[in-house]
């Protein structure tokens, strides 16, 4: 079975993630996604250090997928540079496991 990885993403709002992440499950580009809310970010911005109140997005899909949903996500993200790490997984549950690649669709399909 191809393997799993999560695509870690974040996102100035909740609303801005949840329209993002119905729009990945729609297309069958993941299983399921996981929104964290309450995050605050320090990070380097223009020259000087930022901070930012931010949402978490975990993506759960096959690794031929992990490209489309870069994709997607840049698309319909409102950063001009968005996070977005593709993150393999070690080890999986063979339920879940089969339930991912269950619900999410075929590379090329």
């Amino acid at each position: 079975m191809e393997r799993a990885v999560f695509v870690y993403t974040t996102y100035p709002s909740v609303v801005e993630a949840e329209a993002a992440g119905r729009a990945l499950v729609e297309r069958r580009l993941c299983a399921c996604v996981n929104i964290l809310p309450g995050m605050v970010s320090l990070y380097w911005w223009q020259g000087k250090i930022d901070r930012g109140d931010e949402v978490v997005m975990i993506v759960k899909t096959r690794a031929s997928l992990a490209e489309p949903v870069r994709a997607a996500v840049r698309q319909m993200h409102s950063y001009t540079t968005p996070a977005i790490l593709v993150l393999p997984i070690e080890n999986v549950d063979p339920d879940y496991h089969a339930w991912i690649a269950a619900e999410t669709r075929e590379q090329g399909t």
